[in-house]
């Protein structure tokens, strides 16, 4: 006996209703710190920025030396060359985003601009996606990814300019309307369920 496509999505769909419903707290919580982690970039994006540069530079640096061990380690495999070079790249950009955060902002500003666009798209086909389970609260998350494209757009206009307290600012805007939209969902989890 085969289970419909439908019959699947239904299923799914209850199973993350019944998620939300039953680790809503958690929820509510992870919702909570987002916004005010959000307050704190927007009412000090320059330190913001900067914290964010100098987290991915310490990334970049660990995953650059990580991928240089384990390439010597498997000198003999396929592809060795094209390994070395990416992990000799990914340490020479952590270095110079440690070393230059302020200037490494600017580059970090492009990729944020992608993150938005991508982001906001991912949640608004969420939020599409989940109408019928999430039925009360889904516009939250539909308003957070059009708002993803919003920022993505104020900030592409703003460049070179804007790459000191954007990526801040706009992190910080982000966090407080994906934490809101967290919360708000998750608290509508907490409602009995309704029947068809």
């Amino acid at each position: 006996m085969s289970i419909s496509h439908d019959q699947r999505s239904t299923e799914i769909g209850a199973a993350v209703a019944n998620a939300f419903r039953k680790h809503s707290t958690a929820f509510v919580v992870e919702g909570i710190i987002l916004v005010l982690l959000g307050m704190l970039a927007i009412f000090v994006p320059l330190f913001a920025t900067i914290t964010v540069t100098i987290i991915l530079g310490w990334i970049f640096l660990a995953s650059g030396i990580m991928g240089l061990i384990t390439t010597f380690g498997a000198r003999q495999a396929p592809g060795f060359w094209w390994s070395l070079v990416s992990a000799l790249i990914a340490i020479a950009v952590g270095l110079i985003l440690l070393a230059q955060p302020t200037a490494g902002a600017v580059s970090l500003t492009l990729v944020l601009i992608v993150f938005f666009v991508v982001e906001g798209a991912a949640t608004i086909m969420y939020a599409l996606e989940h109408r019928r389970e999430l039925s009360g609260r889904w516009e939250w998350m539909l308003v957070s990814g059009i708002i993803d494209l919003v920022l993505a757009g104020i900030i592409f206009a703003g460049l070179p300019g804007t790459a000191e307290w954007a990526l801040g600012l706009l992190v910080g805007i982000n966090m407080v309307f994906g934490g809101m939209a967290l919360v708000a969902i998750a608290l509508h989890a907490r409602l009995p369920a309704r029947t068809p």
